[in-house]
């Protein structure tokens, strides 16, 4: 909206306070200042709240607003008195407003730092999480304007009120006087205030998903008249997957005598059909989408899936059509998958959801897909019903420009129905969320991303977002710090899948491997090095081995002590006339699968070559489900905070293993017959869920045990996930953070330039030093005089470099001469350099003084756009810039994330005493990298640090060189208050 003439020029409207917020309920609204423009919503509004709530608003009866009251509420300065609404639809249903006073509670202005802040919400909405919604973001708005406290007036009987003040967060204080509650709250961010704000953000951004995926009543919109059609595609998909809720059939052009269509009513709009509708399909062309929304938004539906394809994909005029769909659907409360969406699949006994284009749906199973590719999707759900996979949901989301990946994880991160998220990835809307809810996520299960168009720089068609310029490979730390099992093709992602669907996560790399051939053992125990893991020496159990022998084997593997995980290797049986024997798979499948659920829980993989139904038969359910017990919830439990139990129970070992929560066993015997069949039930005693668990298989080694690496890498993030790293304490001593915010101001100056600036050499060590990092003097030499002067100030020995770009770090370049021990050695050194590679002007020569030696080291910070803070770290020179020998971490690191940082580089042991060197001060090393952690992290206006080289000595280390840029700080997406992203 526009300021209008009644409103200061100084103060025009704030655009950026606007924002779409997901309330409680999983609906959405709109948060927006009010302006002179709202006089007559405003008033209406107020018709619609009760007396009661207008008493505990005004402490009197009021029952009405006065031309006065009009005016005085519609009318701001955007600075001294702000008022923000809620609307849903365009129309008022809750104002928060606040006015600047003094001490005295008197109307002020700027330095007064206190406002009085009041709230009102329509009687039909309270209940939402508006009012807390709202206090967010009127909370950031006051810091924004130089407002630290809010005082709040509430009668003792307006409890609602009090306890969205209490359970805000923030600091506070209270008292009785008069009659009514005095509450003051101290608007800084705290970290209580964080965590609710973001367990509200989790819990409104779940239910909205949850509205999507199990809706009572679904209407698909463009079913045609006759057969064929997206719309009536899906529409008999919706009705054969045997949807338990109420179905409708609308489109504009139906008969008005028209009963039915495939036996659903038929309906010519949406307001026709009389009766709730949960979600609705939308199947029309683009530009008849808007009349659709507003059908729905008008007759109260809660979600969209928008499979019209025209938006985004199709260029700018797509971008802007794409933009005023979402704008349009937020403004009715609706969220929205796609455009351009394959559709949405719940596979829940209570549900049967197919709301998409695929012919059927997958069975029920515990894993949750999410894709931004219809035709991945397509592949997907054909991948993992070849391999008899489940899934507990599918969600094609196409352009997402609504609902996206992280909102599925908020949803799957408490579904007891989901043990495994599988996500396929083009971009990144929100990359900071997306790591902090991926953590998580992590944490209690595992979260599995394919992410496409890694290399291009740019977005694929239809993806308005950030595009983030650091290189893939960063991407992948990032991810992996966050506890993410990134893999590189959705091949390996069904591969990763299945195995932690089926399987319990390992103790470790140590890797068993039996089977019937020699050459596919070496194979494995090949590709097993290869990836990093410690296997056995095969065991060769001879063509002849029976099922029985397979049994015996694995049963025995799993019981030792010394291995982690079990590979079973099997070729095909021959016969007496030289032909493989066919049909022996399903037998050889009940024999291992008997063996992996009566020994400990440790996770087991098959590779076959050319072994019929042997796959099958492994992936077969083998028993009935009940509710997911304690083992299966989010949550610090057993699974989730200590490595596996090692144990001969099955319904013990059961309870830790994600996606088997619980075993049947036969009897352990010799004499034992085997069946394709054979099926295998225990009662469950522990709330757990009964069920023998599937064996993946694999027809290569290599995918096995690729699979496999990523498993026990996953396990080790988060057997250390249970314990999180920490910033130590001592770095609060030595850091003085408002003298440093005071300098930086001082740095950029009343009016910075939106591009930044770089900082002088001395700029920068003064800047350095405030956060207890020291930076080695670098004096200039202009001439030799200059050169022999300074090293007079600081002593010998001294190093003469070269600052010139082209030359700078660069010794090989002969830029650099070392260990100069008296005034001749510098006079001589200062005449080679300008003798061999140009005047002082273009070399720009300094002297410094000789450190002790050690290892050259390079600590890097930056700000990326989308990803945000990075930490870098590598080996200066040809290690980090020719090899690309660098490791990344997310800002702010905790001293557990930069003992692994430093420890991830492939040169890491040139740290640790290679090949008989004296070890580098690493805990000096990992001290000044929390350093500079906590310097981006706490000043955001320092978007980029680079401190080289480092040298890492035997005991300390000196920065010899550093260079910092500082620029108005970048928006966070990823703090402040609760908002959708707008692209």
């Amino acid at each position: 909206m526009e300021p209008t003439p009644e409103q200061s020029p100084h103060h025009a409207y704030p655009d950026h306070w606007e924002a779409d917020v997901v309330l409680r309920d999983g609906g959405t609204a709109r948060v927006r200042p009010i302006t002179t423009d709202d006089a007559e919503r405003l008033v209406s509004f107020y018709e619609q709240v009760s007396d009661e709530s207008k008493y505990y608003r005004f402490f009197a009866p009021y029952p009405r607003l006065s031309a006065r009251d009009v005016h005085r509420f519609t009318h701001h300065d955007y600075v001294d008195r702000v008022g923000l609404a809620v609307t849903v639809g365009g129309e008022f249903i809750a104002t928060v407003r606040y006015d600047r006073i003094d001490d005295r509670g008197r109307p002020a202005s700027a330095p007064a730092d206190e406002a009085e802040v009041a709230f009102l919400v329509q009687d039909a909405h309270q209940g939402r999480g508006v009012a807390s919604a709202l206090l967010e973001h009127i909370a950031a708005v006051a810091r924004e304007r130089g407002i630290r406290r809010f005082a709040a007036e509430v009668l003792p009987a307006n409890n609602k009120m009090i306890k969205v003040f209490r359970d805000a967060g923030f600091t506070q204080q209270r008292s009785f006087e008069d009659g009514s509650v005095h509450l003051t709250l101290d608007l800084e961010p705290t970290a209580e205030s964080l965590a609710v704000q973001r367990a509200r953000e989790q819990r409104a951004e779940a239910r909205s998903v949850q509205r999507l995926l199990a809706p009572g009543s679904v209407a698909v919109i463009g079913v045609g008249r006759a057969p064929g059609g997206v719309g009536r595609t899906v529409l008999r998909n919706l009705l054969g997957s045997g949807f338990t809720g109420r179905t409708y059939a609308v489109n504009t052009s139906f008969a008005d005598d028209l009963g039915t269509v495939e036996g659903v009513p038929a309906h010519r709009s949406v307001g026709g059909i009389g009766e709730q509708v949960d979600l609705a399909v939308v199947a029309v062309p683009a530009d008849r989408v808007p009349e659709v929304v507003a059908d729905c938004g008008e007759h109260g539906v809660q979600g969209i899936v928008v499979l019209s394809a025209g938006y985004a994909e199709r260029g700018a005029e797509g971008r802007e059509r794409q933009r005023e769909l979402v704008r349009q659907a937020r403004s009715y409360g609706m969220r929205i998958i796609g455009p351009n969406a394959f559709g949405i699949i719940n596979t829940s006994e209570s549900v049967r959801l197919n709301a998409s284009l695929a012919p059927e749906s997958p069975k029920a199973g515990r894993i949750g897909l999410f894709t931004q590719s219809g035709a991945i999707g397509i592949a997907l759900l054909s991948g993992l019903h070849r391999r008899g996979a489940g899934l507990s949901a599918f969600i094609s989301a196409g352009n997402r420009a609504d609902v996206s990946g992280n909102d599925f994880l908020q949803y799957w991160y408490e579904d007891q129905g989901t043990d495994v998220a599988l996500l396929y990835l083009e971009s990144l809307g929100n990359p900071r969320k997306f790591t902090r809810l991926a953590r998580r996520t992590a944490a209690v299960k595992p979260v599995v991303v394919v992410k496409g168009a890694r290399h291009s720089g740019t977005n694929p068609p239809g993806h308005a977002v950030p595009v983030s310029r650091i290189p893939d490979a960063t991407v992948s730390a990032l991810m992996r710090q966050a506890g993410v099992i990134r893999v590189d093709t959705v091949t390996e992602m069904v591969d990763v899948g299945l195995l932690l669907a089926g399987q319990p996560l390992p103790d470790g790399p140590r890797v068993a491997i039996l089977g019937n051939s020699e050459s596919l053992g070496l194979l494995t125990y090949d590709a097993c090095l290869a990836e990093g893991l410690r296997p056995r020496p095969p065991r060769d159990l001879t063509t002849e081995a029976s099922p029985r022998d397979f049994r015996r084997a694995l049963a025995e593997a799993l019981a030792d002590r010394t291995c982690d995980a079990v590979i079973v290797t099997a070729i095909p049986w021959v016969g007496e006339n030289g032909e493989a024997l066919t049909g022996e798979g399903e037998v050889l499948a009940a024999a291992l699968r008997e063996a992996a659920t009566t020994g400990p829980a440790k996770p087991v993989a098959v590779v076959h070559v050319e072994m019929g139904g042997l796959a099958q038969a492994l992936a077969a359910a083998t028993s009935t489900a009940n509710q997911p017990g304690p083992a299966d919830r989010p949550g610090p439990h057993p699974a989730a905070a200590a490595p596996q139990a090692r144990t001969s129970s099955p319904a013990a070992s059961a309870a830790t293993r994600p996606g088997r929560s619980g075993a049947g066993a036969a009897t352990d015997s010799a004499d034992t017959t085997y069946s394709a069949d054979a099926t295998y039930s225990a009662d469950a005693t522990d709330g757990t869920r009964p069920s023998a668990g599937r064996i993946p298989a694999y027809p290569a080694a290599e995918r096995a045990v690729r699979a496999l690496a990523e498993v026990v890498k996953y396990a080790q993030w988060r057997r250390h996930a249970a314990a999180p790293g920490k910033v130590p304490e001592f770095l609060d001593e030595t850091i003085d953070e408002h003298a440093t915010a005071g300098l930086i101001e001082t740095l950029l100056g009343p009016d910075p330039d939106p591009r930044g600036r770089p900082l002088t050499h001395d700029e920068a060590r003064e800047l350095l030093a405030g956060y207890g990092v020291p930076v080695r003097p670098a004096l200039p030499a202009p001439d030799p005089e200059a050169a022999v002067a300074a090293a007079a100030e600081l002593g010998y020995p001294v190093a003469l470099k070269t600052t010139a770009p082209h030359l700078r770090h660069r010794a090989d370049l002969g830029g650099v001469r070392l260990d100069l021990v008296n005034e001749n050695a510098l006079r001589r050194a200062y005449d080679e350099l300008t003798e061999l590679l140009g005047t002082p002007a273009e070399l720009r020569p300094v002297v410094q003084a000789m450190v002790p030696r050690g290892v050259d080291t390079v600590v890097r910070a930056s700000i990326d756009a989308a990803a945000g803070a990075v930490l870098s770290f590598g080996l200066a020179g040809a290690p980090s810039e020719l090899l690309g020998d660098t490791a990344h971490r997310l800002v702010p690191a905790t001293d557990r994330d930069v003992a692994e940082l430093i420890r991830s580089i492939r040169a890491a042991p040139v740290l640790f005493g290679w090949r008989g060197a004296a070890p580098a001060d690493t805990a000096a090393l990992e001290e000044l990298l929390l350093r500079v952690s906590r310097l981006v992290d706490d000043h955001p206006e320092v978007v980029s640090v680079a401190l080289e080289p480092v040298v890492v000595a035997t005991q300390g280390l000196t920065v010899l060189g550093a260079t910092v840029r500082l620029a108005p700080p970048p928006a966070r997406s990823d703090l402040g208050p609760r908002r959708l992203p707008s692209y």
